[in-house]
C-alpha cells in the first residue's frame, strides 16, 4: 500500500526553489536526512518527477553495498545514460584523473540543460564515488546541476562514518531531516486506508507504526485483507502477507549487528520481565550493554535517539519499552530461538552482577538453556521462596521446572521434585503434582527427605479420595526404616491423620494407635499419643480438663521437627472443643509458622481448619465472611471446612438468598464420606430450618449424626446434632423424642464437660423438658455459658430462657433475658438471632432499647482488658504474652475497640476509655 507523503510540505517546498535555482544556472547540493524508513526515497522521487517536469534531465543512481569494492561504482551508474558516456574508466588514469574525466563528462552535458543528480542512499556508495561527489558539490554553484541525495542518518551502537558533507562549507549544502510522523498524521493515513477503523484500532496501528512510514505502509498492507479486530494484532503470526515483520528486518539490518543485538535483547527482556521491570533509561542501557557487550554510552544514546524518533515510549514508571507489543514482537520474530536463550542467559549474568533481585533473574533464567553453574539454580531457589511466600504457587512452579533442568545429583533432584509436586498439587494441577513426587518417593536420598516426600504423596492422594493408598504410601516406608524409629512414628502419625478422610481406614489406624500406645508409648511418640487424646475426645471418653492436662505435658516434650506439627494440630484442635479459644490460636499460629511453605503437609489444612472453628466458636462471623471467596471451587468437588462455617455465618448474619446459592453449589449426593461433609450437613440443616423447613433440616441433622457415629465420633464436640436433631422434633410436636435426644447430649456433654457443650445441652434439655423442671435447666444453661467464650450459645439460651419464662408468666424476668439477648445478638452480628428476640419481645408486649453500639459501654470484657494494658504503653506482643493469646487475637481486640470508641491510634485510647 502507498499514499501521499504526510507532512513533508517544507521538504518539497525546498526542493522546488533548487529546481528553480539549477534552472537559472546555480546548482546546489540538497541533502536529504533521516532515520530508516522515515521516506527518504520517496522524496527523491517525488523531487526527479518534479524536476523532470520542470524539464531537467535526470541522472539517477541507487548506492548499495555490493558496489563498494569497485571505485566510482556509484558515479558510474549514475552517468551510464549520458550518451557520451562509454561506461568504462579510461586505463592507466588513478583515481585522481578518473575522477576528472568523469567530471568533465558530467559538465559538458549539463551545459546542453540542467540536470538533476538523484543519488539514494549515499552513505552506501564506495569511497571513491563519495569523494567525487563532494568534489562536484564545490562546483555545482557555477553549474545548472541540481545534486540531491539520501542519506541514512541515525544514531547506532556501531559508530557511523562520517557524513557526506562533512567537509563542505554550510553554503555549498541545504540539508534537510525528515522527522518521524506525527500521531495525528499518521492516524490520517490509517483512516484514509480504512475509513469505518475505530479510534482504538486506529490508535494501536499509529503504536504499531512508531511514527515510521515505512512500518505503516506495511503494517496497512498486511492488514488490507484481515477481518476486522478490537485492536491491532500482538503478534507477526496473525499478519498476512508478512510486509511489517520483513519491514521490521530490513529497519534491523540497516543498522547494523551491534544495534540490531541490543534491539532484540532489549525486546527479549521486555517480553520476560512484562511491566514488572522499573528501571531508568541509564540502568536499562548499561544492563543491555554488559549483556550484548557493546559500549553503555552508545547503547545510552540509542535508547535516546530510538524515544525520540518513537520507537520506544517510557511507561509510567520511566521505562523505555516498545511502542506496541507488535512492535517487540517483530524485532524479534527472525531472531533463531538459540540466540533469544543465549541472551536471556547474558542478562540474567548481567543482573545478577548488579544486584538485581532473585526473581528477576529467574524470570531471565526461565527463558535460557541449563547454565550449569552453581549460581543459576541459587537464583531460581531463591525465587521459589520469595514467589511462594508470596503465595504466587503459579510462579514457583515455573522456576522449579526450570531448575530441574539444571545438572543435578539425585538427592537434590529429589528434594526440588518434591516441592515441584506439592505446588503443582497446591496449583490445583493435581494430575501434575502426583506423579513428580511419585517420582521423587523412587529417588535415592536421605531418609528425612523420603519421609517429607511420602508425607506429601500421602496428602496429595488423601485429597483426591485415595485415601487407603495414601495410607499404604507411609506404611511401607515406614516399614522399611528399621534404623530410624522416630521416623517410622512420624509417618504412622500422619497415616492415622489422614485416614480420617476413610471410616474403615480411620478404625485400623486408631486401632493399631491404641494398641501400640498400651503396649509401650515410646513406638507411638508424643504425636501419636496427641492423636489419641484427640480421638478419646470425640469418642466421648475423656474429660476436656484432663484431655488438656495430656497435651499440655506432650507439649512439654522435645519434639522432632517431622512430627511437631502433628502435635500442634492435634493440640489445637482439643484446645479449641475444650473453650481454651486463646491457648488454640496460639498452637495453630505456632502449627502454621512451623510448615514449609512449599511442602505439602495433612496438618497445614488441620490447622486452618482449626482456624475456622475457633472463628466459628467465637461467632466471629465476619471475619468468616471476609476469609471466605464467594467463589470456592475445591479440587474434589465436595465442601470442605471452611464452606460449612461460611454457610452458617450466612444463616446467622440474614443473607440466605446466598446461603442457598452456596448450599446449592454442592451435589452431596456425589461427595465421598468425609467429615467435612457432615460438618457441611449441619450447617444446611441450620438454613434448612431458618428457611421454615423443619423437615428437611431434621434429616439432614439426623443424616450428619448417622455418619459421625459410624465414625465412632460420639462427642457433640464436633457437630452438636442431637439437640439440632431435638430442636426439630419439638418444632414438629414430637417432644418425647427430642427428650431422649437432648439427654443423650447432655450426658455426653457432661463427660467433656466444658461450659459450651453442657451449656447448649442443657438449653434444648430445658425447652424439652418444659415446666418448672424446665425453666431450672435453661436457668443453669445460661448460668454455665456466662463463663464461655461462645457469645452465640449464650445468646441462644437467654432468649430461649427469656421465651420460657414468658410463657410462664413471668414476664419481666423473660424480657430481661429477651432484651440482653438482643443487645448480644446485635454486637455479635447474628440478624438471625436478633429477628428471634425481637419477635419474642413484640409478643411479651415490650420493645427492645437500642445498645450502645459505641463508646466504653461497647467494649466486651477482653477488648477492654487488652485496651488497657495497651494504654499502659505495652506492645502487642507483650499483652499477647502477658494474656497467653496469639498477637493476632490482640490485634483483632484492639481494631475492633478502635472501631467501638471511634478512634483510630493508639494514642487516643486513654482519653476514649475515660469518657
Amino acid at each position: 500500500m502507498t499514499g501521499p507523503l504526510r507532512e513533508r510540505d517544507d521538504a518539497h517546498a525546498l526542493l522546488a526553489a533548487e529546481v528553480e535555482r539549477a534552472r537559472a544556472g546555480a546548482g546546489r547540493l540538497v541533502l536529504l536526512r533521516g532515520a530508516t524508513g522515515t521516506g527518504r526515497s520517496a522524496l527523491l522521487e517525488a523531487a526527479v518527477t518534479h524536476a523532470a517536469c520542470r524539464g531537467l534531465r535526470v541522472l539517477r543512481a541507487r548506492c548499495s553495498p555490493e558496489d563498494t569494492s569497485v571505485p566510482f561504482s556509484s558515479i558510474l551508474h549514475l552517468l551510464d545514460p549520458v550518451p557520451e558516456f562509454s561506461g568504462d574508466v579510461e586505463p592507466g588514469l588513478d583515481d585522481r584523473g578518473s575522477a576528472a574525466r568523469l567530471w568533465r563528462l558530467l559538465r559538458s552535458y549539463a551545459a546542453e540543460g540542467p540536470v538533476l543528480l538523484a543519488v539514494d542512499d549515499v552513505e552506501l556508495a564506495d569511497e571513491a564515488s563519495r569523494r567525487w561527489l563532494t568534489e562536484a558539490a564545490r562546483h555545482a554553484d557555477r553549474l545548472p546541476l541540481l545534486l540531491v541525495a539520501t542519506e541514512r542518518s541515525q544514531y547506532d551502537i556501531d559508530p557511523q562514518p562520517a557524513g557526506l558533507t562533512h567537509t563542505l562549507t554550510p553554503s555549498l549544502i541545504r540539508t534537510h531531516t525528515l522527522a518521524p510522523l506525527t500521531d495525528d498524521a499518521s492516524a490520517e493515513l490509517v483512516r484514509a486506508a480504512f475509513p469505518t477503523a475505530r479510534p482504538r484500532w486506529t490508535a494501536d496501528c499509529v503504536r504499531a507504526a512508531a511514527g515510521n512510514p515505512l512500518l505503516l505502509h506495511a503494517l496497512l498492507d498486511d492488514l488490507a485483507g484481515a477481518p476486522p479486530s478490537p485492536a491491532v494484532p500482538e503478534t507477526c503470526a496473525a499478519l498476512y502477507p508478512g510486509s511489517y515483520p520483513a519491514a521490521v528486518t530490513w529497519w534491523l539490518d540497516s543498522a547494523g549487528e551491534a544495534t540490531a543485538e541490543v534491539a532484540r535483547t532489549l525486546a527479549a527482556l521486555e517480553r520476560a520481565d512484562g511491566a514488572e521491570t522499573h528501571d531508568t533509561p541509564y540502568r536499562l542501557a548499561v544492563l543491555l550493554a554488559e549483556a550484548c557487550g557493546a559500549d553503555p554510552a552508545r547503547v545510552s544514546g540509542w535508547i535516546t535517539a530510538m524515544t525520540r524518533l518513537g520507537m520506544l515510549r517510557t511507561d509510567a514508571s520511566g521505562t523505555p519499552r516498545y511502542a506496541h507489543p507488535l512492535l517487540r514482537d517483530a524485532v524479534l520474530a527472525d531472531w533463531p530461538a538459540g540466540r533469544r536463550q543465549d541472551a536471556h542467559r547474558a542478562v540474567a549474568e548481567a543482573m545478577l552482577r548488579r544486584g538485581d533481585t532473585a526473581e528477576a533473574v529467574a524470570r531471565q533464567l526461565l527463558r535460557s538453556t541449563p547454565v550449569g553453574v552453581p549460581w543459576a539454580l541459587r537464583v531460581l531457589r531463591d525465587a521459589v521462596t520469595v514467589a511462594v511466600c508470596a503465595a504466587r504457587h503459579s510462579d514457583a512452579v515455573l522456576y522449579l521446572r526450570r531448575a530441574l533442568e539444571e545438572p543435578l545429583p539425585d538427592d537434590h533432584r529429589q528434594r526440588l521434585l518434591t516441592e515441584l509436586g506439592s505446588l503443582e498439587y497446591h496449583s490445583a494441577d493435581t494430575p501434575g503434582g502426583i506423579p513428580r513426587l511419585t517420582e521423587a518417593l523412587d529417588l535415592p536420598a536421605e531418609p528425612r527427605d523420603r519421609v517429607r516426600t511420602a508425607i506429601a504423596l500421602g496428602t496429595a492422594l488423601a485429597g483426591r479420595g485415595e485415601v487407603r493408598t495414601a495410607v499404604e504410601v507411609l506404611r511401607r516406608l515406614a516399614s522399611g526404616l528399621p534404623d530410624h524409629p522416630e521416623l517410622a512414628r512420624t509417618l504412622q502419625t500422619a497415616s492415622a491423620l489422614l485416614s480420617d478422610q476413610d471410616q474403615t481406614a480411620r478404625q485400623e489406624a486408631y486401632r493399631w494407635l491404641t494398641e501400640t500406645a498400651e503396649r509401650s508409648p515410646e513406638p507411638v511418640g508424643a504425636s501419636g499419643r496427641a492423636l489419641l487424646v484427640r480421638y478419646a475426645a470425640t469418642a466421648g471418653d475423656i474429660e476436656a480438663r484432663e484431655a488438656m492436662r495430656r497435651l499440655r505435658t506432650l507439649l512439654e516434650e522435645p519434639a522432632d521437627p517431622l512430627a511437631e506439627p502433628f502435635l500442634l494440630g492435634a493440640a489445637a484442635a482439643v484446645a479449641q472443643w475444650a473453650d481454651e479459644l486463646d491457648e488454640a490460636e496460639s498452637l495453630v499460629e505456632r502449627g502454621l509458622a512451623g510448615q514449609h511453605p512449599s511442602l505439602l503437609h495433612p496438618m497445614e489444612q488441620a490447622l486452618l481448619d482449626t482456624r475456622w472453628d475457633i472463628a466459628a466458636a467465637r461467632g466471629a462471623y465476619a471475619t468468616i465472611l471476609a476469609a471466605h471467596p464467594e467463589t470456592r471451587v475445591r479440587r474434589t468437588g465436595a465442601p470442605g471446612n471452611a464452606d460449612a462455617h461460611a454457610l452458617t455465618a450466612l444463616v446467622e448474619t440474614g443473607r440466605m438468598e446466598e446461603a442457598r446459592r452456596l448450599a446449592d453449589s454442592f451435589d452431596l449426593r456425589a461427595v465421598p464420606d468425609s467429615w467435612e461433609l457432615n460438618r457441611f450437613l449441619y450447617a444446611r440443616g441450620l438454613l434448612r430450618f431458618t428457611e421454615g423447613d423443619v423437615a428437611g433440616a431434621l434429616h439432614d441433622f439426623l443424616e450428619c449424626g448417622r455418619r459421625q457415629s459410624a465414625r465412632a465420633v460420639l462427642s457433640p464436640v464436633v457437630t452438636p446434632w442431637r439437640t439440632a436433631a431435638a430442636e426439630c422434633r419439638l418444632a414438629l410436636g414430637n417432644p418425647r423424642e427430642a427428650l431422649a435426644l437432648a439427654e443423650e447430649e447432655l450426658r455426653l456433654a457432661r463427660v467433656w464437660n466444658t461450659p459450651r457443650t453442657v451449656g447448649r445441652a442443657l438449653r434444648v434439655l430445658g425447652r424439652a423438658t418444659r415446666g418448672r423442671r424446665g425453666l431450672e435447666l435453661g436457668e443453669e444453661a445460661v448460668a454455665v455459658l456466662r463463663d464461655s467464650p461462645a457469645e452465640a450459645e449464650l445468646v441462644a439460651s437467654l432468649l430461649a430462657q427469656g421465651f420460657q419464662l414468658t410463657a410462664a408468666g413471668e414476664r419481666g424476668r423473660g424480657r430481661d433475658h429477651l432484651r440482653e439477648g438482643a443487645e448480644r445478638a446485635e454486637r455479635l452480628g447474628s440478624a438471625r438471632l436478633l429477628a428471634y428476640a425481637d419477635q419474642a419481645l413484640r409478643d411479651a408486649g415490650a420493645r427492645r432499647t437500642t445498645p450502645a453500639r459505641t463508646g466504653s459501654g461497647a467494649l466486651t470484657g477482653s477488648e477492654r482488658r487488652i485496651a488497657e494494658l495497651a494504654v499502659e504503653g505495652r506492645t502487642n506482643t507483650e499483652i499477647a504474652e502477658l494474656l497467653h493469646v496469639a498477637r493476632r487475637t490482640v490485634e483483632t481486640h484492639l481494631t475492633s475497640a478502635y472501631r467501638k470508641l471511634g478512634i483510630r491510634r493508639r494514642g487516643e485510647l486513654r482519653g476514649a476509655l475515660e469518657n
